[in-house]
């Protein structure tokens, strides 16, 4: 990326920026490091904020236009999520190009967190998500989707509302200037441990022991139940296995503890494993979560066989490869693939319990773990640094314009 002064990008995040943050937070936060190299970057937080190098913070109240207007003002071009569109439609007609995120349908979680509702109150909630789906569509100038996968998916929805036209397609034919692939990516910086965090540290968890890290949040579209019943097996053979979920309560406090968390922990505490075996903590503070990640032994992912998996691009994934953490992932999204194909770890079905015990224990088998797979995290590293997987987005910002049918 070459260094552009002129161009002032605005990266508006939705989400909490903190010391403690979840995916989306963490997503904007580590964006706009990365393309505070090349660019003049703001970033955009609702009530309070985590600085980073290179890039100035600004603090607005989510909803209220009057406490971001002057971002915006200060701005060429604006990166954001449909959530910010919703929640403040000015954004829209601001006269700045806007950069979207399309990350992910929008609609497929929401399906899977308001499953267990009754069907008629659901529909609320889906047609609320459709229209984000509809405004991301009408509204951006540029597009950044996780993968090719999504790209498809998403060249389909910009062409049923008619963003593929004779204008657009004229400016490109392949349609990148108009929609690209950026993924979720890591860190260039490598990690370092600052302090003990998990072996020795945590109750009932010793020095010795082995550990399994599910490195996200118990999410409706996600299966720990399979995890947790597989690591029932794995400790009839070794006492020295232990499970842990360091990540229960949103940090963003409108987002509500969903279902799967208390199932989990039902599970749990049915097979006689909670606060023996398996542990539930709150959330890691940002930058405490390198620790955890070079002390586990195993990073686990699990998910159910549905829409959501097919379109996914797993977070937990990119930190368990950035820590070089030998890993246990269902099948069937895009991650996994990169798993498969570069020999991180073992890919088991979805749902498969028994599969799942038996990959937890071939690993732990395997003398010296992470070395035995270390050469095929430093392959896939490189492709995924912040940096490189944001150059599609410094490219728009370097040259940047309002889409061809939305300045006609």
């Amino acid at each position: 990326m070459e260094r552009n002064a002129v161009s002032r990008l605005l990266v508006i995040s939705f989400d909490v920026v903190d010391a403690k943050m979840a995916g989306p937070g963490i997503r904007y936060w580590e964006m706009a490091r990365a393309l505070a190299q090349t660019l003049d970057v703001t970033l955009a937080t609702p009530e309070r904020s985590l600085p980073g190098p290179g890039f100035r913070t600004h603090i607005y109240h989510l909803g209220d236009w009057e406490s971001l207007a002057p971002a915006v003002d200060r701005a060429d071009v604006l990166l954001l999520s449909g959530h910010s569109i919703m929640y403040t439609p000015e954004l829209v007609t601001c006269g700045k190009p806007l950069i979207l995120e399309a990350t992910y349908p929008y609609t497929f979680e929401p399906l899977h967190f308001h499953a267990h509702e009754p069907r008629q109150e659901q529909w609320p909630s889906f047609y609320g998500n459709l229209e984000v789906v509809r405004q991301v569509a009408l509204s951006g100038d540029f597009y950044f989707c996780a993968s090719q996968r999504q790209r498809d998916y998403w060249l389909g929805v910009l062409d049923i509302m008619g963003r593929i036209n004779p204008d657009t397609y004229a400016e490109d034919p392949t349609l990148r200037r108009l929609i690209d692939v950026v993924p979720l990516g890591l860190p260039s910086r490598p990690l370092q441990a600052t302090a003990p965090a998990v072996k020795g540290v945590l109750p009932g968890i010793g020095p010795q022991d082995r550990v399994v890290l599910w490195g996200g949040g118990l999410w409706q579209w996600l299966d720990p139940l399979s995890l947790v019943r597989a690591i029932a097996r794995v400790a009839e053979v070794r006492s020295d296995v232990r499970l842990l979920f360091p990540g229960t309560r949103h940090p963003n406090p409108i987002v509500p503890d969903m279902p799967m968390l208390a199932q989990t922990r039902a599970v749990s505490d049915q097979l006689g494993l909670t606060d023996r075996v398996v542990f539930f903590g709150d959330w890691v503070p940002f930058e405490q979560w390198p620790n955890y990640l070079l002390e586990a032994d195993i990073g686990a992912s699990l998910h159910f066989d549905h829409l959501e998996t097919r379109f996914a691009f797993r977070t937990r994934i990119l930190d368990y490869i950035w820590a070089g953490l030998p890993m246990v992932v269902s099948g069937g999204d895009e991650t996994s693939k990169l798993v498969a194909r570069y020999g991180l770890g073992e890919v088991v079905p979805p749902g498969d319990v028994e599969a799942v015990a038996d990959a937890i224990l071939r690993l732990l088998a395997i003398p010296d773990l992470r070395e035995a797979h270390r050469r095929g995290f430093e392959q896939v590293r490189p492709a995924f640094t912040w940096e490189r997987v944001c150059e599609p987005i410094a490219r728009f910002c370097r040259q940047p314009r309002l889409a061809p049918d939305r300045a006609a």
